[in-house]
């Protein structure tokens, strides 16, 4: 506001109380639509909220009308067929190839045979023995080769399996129940959904149910739709389909195709679901995790193997010994079995809780108050909580279901909630986006969850959606591109083609460059390119000139279409034309050099000076990271914390300490986090 006094630097705690309420207020407001939305907004799409059909001009409506037509033939209300569909996959086909779990098309039928035999094996993408996903010099983890080789083999076994669970064989019901082959459901959107209706009438039927027009009589048959192991996970996926159908959704898909599911006030007969007579496991009084979701306690060993080594985690007492500051999103790199097999060995490593593709099931690993070995870097371990999410992100169209979206936002909300974390990319952190702790370490980091992660729609989930909050030509940006238009190209999904153009997909991310102009270089990262002149390339794990959606940073030019940021000590371009923005303007604190010096410099590691160690525990050495950042440049800034150092190399964690020192801001570097101690720099309001 212009006159008003401007806002102190706080601590992040009282942040967030303000944060909050603003979010609040923004809640009340109504909100003009944006991206796909507003395209919606400024057609004619009236519906049919019998039919679900479009009745105005509202596009290309053949997916809608294939909705439609299967509704009625197999005697489904098409309200509960968008429904399931859209939590399964959000109406898109995916060109049709398989999710992670096996399902294919909008209505994720499952042919996990197929699927499996096409994509091989694999071991988690902590199954490099070269890394240390514990990031402790103090005490590296000793080879995980043996858990990694189990891993192949667990994969392998799953793939020549004869007998698959139902939940991954829908595809071969779906063809008996419809006449159609299977190659057919695959590759066709609408015989796709023409078997997902058959699927939900013959469920219907097999629970003595009439095939009623009221979608409130069909819970059972959504709940038994993802054929999941679980009476309560059962009907969590029923209940984000009736959440889904009472708020109404619309989208184009990534076929095209606009579908429209208009909002109608359904309260479900959620006694229809006894029938299915699914296990019914007590909640393990272990799990932490909001009633809302279905998620069973799955425990990671704790367990010593002699001669000073153990595995896979740290017993700790947060938030008392140390604040949670961040939630690492990860991908698994694996299969839901190959990942909690792996979890479960003492000698791989450990996270908090791990996600399912097909219906967004949860298993807890760790306590949160333990410290789990999956960042790479131990800063960073010693305060976060890890999620893994059943995934690939080498392959585009390994797909992130909306189930799985949806749980994991409600867990991170519970999760912030309980441990006073900002719902904001400074704390709820991709891997990706976690420094090398030190520089010889930043090439060996990981590049999940990867640029299909669709962070837009996540933190819509999350109720903390990425606005503007600044003015046209503010200090910061936000980057938001719109994820289903934005289709950058990447390289190398398949190793052995690094060349290769992967599959057009939707992208959270953009490209930057060294001029405002689609041919000029990209960037530099010579951290993760240490070889040459760290020139960096278009790889699907090539994160060295890229920013992806949530990253807010300081603006260093604008000229026309193109928007300039200050991005590993350069200015870094990337194309933001006002018919089509991939940002939002911002305001906020952003850090600067100390006046009179020439360089910031940056950590890997927010860890304490020598001098605050006490005696019997090694001082940890502190050394500035490759990047030369001219100290005239402005970095956005995170969070405010005092260095900390986890002292814990020993399995009796009675002898663990947690030594403190000087302050550090967290900033935004490059794609990646950094860390400045607060006596080099000087913060500045960015409005």
């Amino acid at each position: 506001m212009r006159g008003a006094s401007r806002p102190t630097p706080q601590t992040r705690r009282t942040v967030l109380r303000a944060a909050t309420a603003g979010a609040a207020v923004a809640a009340a407001v109504p909100l003009l639509p944006t991206g796909a939305a507003a395209a919606d907004a400024t057609t004619d799409t009236r519906t049919d909220t019998r039919t679900g059909v479009p009745t105005g001009d509202a596009g290309d409506a053949t997916l809608q009308a294939a909705f439609a037509e299967a509704a009625e033939r197999y005697g489904v209300p098409p309200h509960v067929l968008l429904g399931v569909s859209y939590l399964a996959s959000r109406w898109d086909a995916h060109g049709g190839a398989a999710s992670v779990s096996g399902g294919y098309g909008p209505m994720h039928l499952t042919d996990a045979a197929t699927a499996l035999a096409a994509s091989g094996s694999s071991a988690g993408h902590h199954a490099d023995t070269t890394e240390d996903p514990r990031g402790d010099a103090a005490r590296p983890l000793a080879s995980r080769s043996r858990a990694a080789t189990r891993a192949v083999a667990a994969g392998a076994t799953a793939v020549a399996a004869v007998e698959l669970p139902a939940a991954l064989r829908t595809l071969d019901r779906a063809a008996a129940l419809t006449g159609l082959s299977p190659a057919e459901l695959r590759a066709s959107s609408a015989a796709n959904v023409a078997g997902g209706a058959a699927l939900l009438a013959e469920t219907q039927r097999s629970l003595g149910q009439p095939l009623s027009d009221d979608p409130a009589d069909w819970y059972g048959a959504v709940a038994g739709y993802p054929a999941t192991d679980s009476q309560r996970a059962a009907e969590v996926f029923a209940d984000e389909v009736y959440a889904v159908i009472n708020a109404g959704e619309r989208r184009t898909t990534d076929e095209g195709q606009r579908v429209v599911l208009e909002p109608l006030a359904v309260t479900p007969r959620t006694g229809t679901a006894r029938a299915l007579g699914l296990p019914e496991p007590a909640r393990d009084p272990d799990v932490e995790a909001p009633p809302s979701v279905s998620c069973e306690w799955l425990p990671a060993p704790y367990q010593e193997f002699g001669d000073g080594d153990y595995g896979n985690h740290d017993k700790a007492n947060r938030p008392e010994s140390q604040q949670v500051d961040y939630i690492v999103v990860h991908d698994t790199e694996a299969t839901w079995q190959t990942t909690l097999e792996l979890v479960q060995d003492p000698e791989y490593v450990s996270w908090h809780y791990s996600l399912r593709s097909s219906d967004g099931h949860i298993a807890q690993h760790l306590a949160t108050r333990d410290v789990g070995w999956h960042a790479g870097n131990w800063y960073v371990n010693a305060k976060s909580i890890g999620l893994e999410h059943e995934g690939f992100l080498t392959d585009p169209d390994a797909w992130y279901t909306e189930a799985m979206y949806r749980a994991s936002a409600k867990l991170v909300r519970y999760l912030a909630r309980k441990y006073d974390i900002p719902l904001d990319r400074h704390h709820i952190l991709g891997h990706d986006q976690v420094q090398g702790t030190t520089t010889a370490g930043i090439p060996g980091m990981h590049t999940d969850p990867g640029p299909y992660w669709d962070w837009v729609h996540y933190f819509d989930l999350l109720g903390a959606p990425l606005r503007p909050t600044g003015g046209r030509r503010s200090g910061l940006v936000t980057i938001a591109p719109d994820y289903d238009r934005h289709t950058p190209e990447y390289t190398a999904c398949v190793p052995e083609q690094p060349d290769a153009a992967c599959a057009p997909h939707g992208s959270s991310a953009v490209r930057l460059h060294t001029a405002p102009a689609h041919d000029a270089p990209l960037v530099r990262d010579v951290g993760t390119h240490p070889d040459g002149d760290g020139e960096s390339g278009t790889g699907v794990n090539d994160v060295g000139a890229r920013a992806t959606a949530g990253m807010r940073f300081a603006v260093a030019d604008r000229r026309g279409d193109w928007t300039a940021i200050w991005y590993l000590g350069q200015r870094a371009w990337f194309h933001d034309p006002a018919d089509a923005p991939t940002a939002l303007p911002a305001e906020g604190w952003v850090v600067t050099g100390k006046r009179g010096a020439t360089t910031i410099p940056v950590y890997g590691r927010a860890y304490p000076e020598a001098a605050a160690y006490p005696e019997g525990i090694p001082v940890q050495t502190v050394s500035p990271l490759v990047y030369e950042i001219p100290a005239d440049q402005r970095y956005s800034l995170g969070l405010r914390t005092p260095s900390e150092y986890y002292w814990a190399v020993t399995f009796d964690p009675t002898n663990h300490q947690v030594v403190r020192g000087e302050e550090y801001f967290q900033i935004q570097l490059g794609h990646r986090i950094g860390f400045v101690r607060a006596a080099d720099v000087r913060v500045r309001w960015a409005g």
